[in-house]
Parts: C-alpha cells; structure tokens; sequence
C-alpha cells in the first residue's frame, strides 16, 4: 500500500511543473498586455511598470522568476488590484467558491444516487424511463443555461429568491440558486452512474448467492451491493468536486458571487498575468489533490487495485 501511495504521491510535482510552465507561455502569447488600456500611458511610466515586474526582460528570464518565486509560496503581486497579492485575492474568493462547490457536491450525492438506486429497483419501469430521461435532461443543458432561467423564475416572476449577491456573510437564500444550477448537471451524472453499477451489481455471482440464502433484500442492497457500486462514484467524485468548485466560474459571474470565479475572469481579461497563474495554479493542485485522495481511497476500497 505504500509503494501505491508513494508512486501516486511522486506523480504530483511533475505534473505541477506542467502545469504552471504551460499556463505561463500561453498566457503570454495572448494579445494585448497587463498596462495596456483605452487611455495610452506615457512611454516612460510604461517603461518603468514593466521593469519592475520584470516585463522588459527575456521571456525564459521572467519564467525563472516566476519559477523561484513560486517554489517559496510566493505568487506576487496583482497587477490590477493595486496593493493586493494574488494570495490574499485567492484566500478572499476561495471559502465562497469552496462553500458553494460542496453544498453543490452533498447536493449531487444525496439527490443523484437516491434517483440511481430507485431507477435501478424498478428497472425498465415508469420510475426508471423518468429519471434516466430527467438525467438526460440534466447532463445535456450547462449550467450557464440554467441559471438564467432560475433566476428569471424564482427570482423575477416569483419573487422567492434573491438574484444574485452574498448578501451579509452568505445568507443561506442567496445560496440556493447557485448551488442548484451547480448541482442539476452533477446529480444526473451520478443518478445514471448509479443505475448502471447498481444493475451490474445485482446481477453479480455473489449477490444471487445471497439472495438463494434468504438474505432480505435490503441487507443485500446494503451489506453486499453498496460497496461494488459506490466504487464507480467514488472514482467519479474526486475529478468532479474539483470541477464544481472551479465550474462555479460562470455560475458566480452570473450571480455577482465574490469567488475566485470573478478574479479568474477579471484577470483574463485585464490580463493579470500573476493573478491568472496563481488561480490555474491554485485550481491545478486541488484537482491533482482530490484526483490523489480519490485513488488512495479507491485503494483502500478495492484490494486489486494495490497489486
């Protein structure tokens, strides 16, 4: 087990590396540059703001910094929200962004696989061509699609709900609309993972081996299928947390949420070199993070995959 946990664990650095070294460069290679704006500045102070953030240097140059700056947990400073580090901009949007993605993941979870396990007992029945066609439903409309119309039914026609906003320190109502669009396309993925492991599974060996023993068929569902299906969902669900917490870009930009979403987006288009990277970089190690959780897990679920 822990050859597994080393090997997995020494995949981790280089894949950074990757990482931060393509998202470097092709920031760069983007038109435009972090000073540039509708009101042209005199050459001398734009001479000067680029030699202080090392703009005026060879590109391999500025990666080196960047590089050194970055092993000593240093992303620097913003080049638009002036005196701000991306740091401090990342600690703000973060519990926000972390926040809405694990409603939105506890919400997939809980809702996605009571929709699974109730399609997959009543196969090829009216329950099951239900779910599976909401499912289908779900997977195919984005949420940036649905969170205009939420917002335009429960927030404009009904009135039940606010449009968007953080309200006073997060008010559960601002909440729900975020987290629902976030959720919808997630909790169809897991209802139909859920189906299709749970109908394999029911069909196994082993489990008509414990339904010729009398055993009832909620200890069966329990005791013995429980595990061989979540094993599907489990290696779905570290990718996926990772993903809904860093999709909830487009979400937050639709509902004025302060998450890192915002920055993401601002710093795309103001081209904040430093604040980009630092939110790739952030969003990179806690996909790399969930990913290496998920599989020492999974390990640790199912013996074979140790050997």
């Amino acid at each position: 087990m822990w050859a597994y946990i080393s090997k997995r664990i020494a995949g981790v650095v280089p894949t950074l590396f990757i990482i931060v070294t393509i998202s470097f460069f092709l920031i760069r290679m983007a038109p435009g540059g972090p000073f540039d704006s509708e009101r042209e500045i005199p050459a001398e102070i734009a001479a000067n703001l680029e030699a202080i953030y090392h703009l005026d240097e060879p590109l391999w140059k500025q990666y080196g910094y960047y590089i050194v700056n970055v092993l000593k947990g240093d992303f620097g400073p913003s080049f638009k929200y002036l005196d701000y580090d991306v740091t401090e901009l990342i600690m703000q949007g973060f519990p926000v962004s972390l926040q809405l993605g694990l409603l939105a993941i506890i919400l997939a979870l809980v809702v996605g696989i009571t929709l699974g396990v109730t399609a997959a007992l009543r196969q090829n029945g009216v329950i099951d061509y239900l779910v599976m066609t909401l499912a289908m439903t779900g997977i195919t409309i984005p949420n940036f699609v649905i969170a205009p119309i939420m917002i335009l039914i429960f927030a404009v026609f009904l009135g039940w709900l606010p449009a968007g906003g953080w309200g006073d320190d997060g008010e559960f109502r601002y909440m729900i609309l975020p987290v629902i669009a976030l959720s919808l396309p997630q909790i169809a993925t897991v209802a139909r993972m859920t189906r299709a492991s749970l109908i394999e599974t029911l069909n196994a060996p082993y489990i008509r081996t414990a339904k010729a023993k009398g055993l009832s068929p909620m200890l069966i569902l329990t005791r013995h299928a429980s595990r061989a299906t979540m094993l599907p969902i489990l290696s779905w669900l570290g990718p996926a947390t990772a993903a809904i917490i860093t999709g909830s870009v487009v979400v937050e930009q639709i509902f004025g949420l302060p998450g890192i979403g915002r920055h993401f987006v601002n710093g795309a288009l103001n081209r904040d070199y430093t604040l980009v990277m630092g939110v790739v970089i952030f969003y990179g190690a806690l996909i790399i993070l969930m990913n290496l959780l998920v599989d020492l897990l999974y390990a640790w679920l199912d013996p074979r995959i140790r050997y």
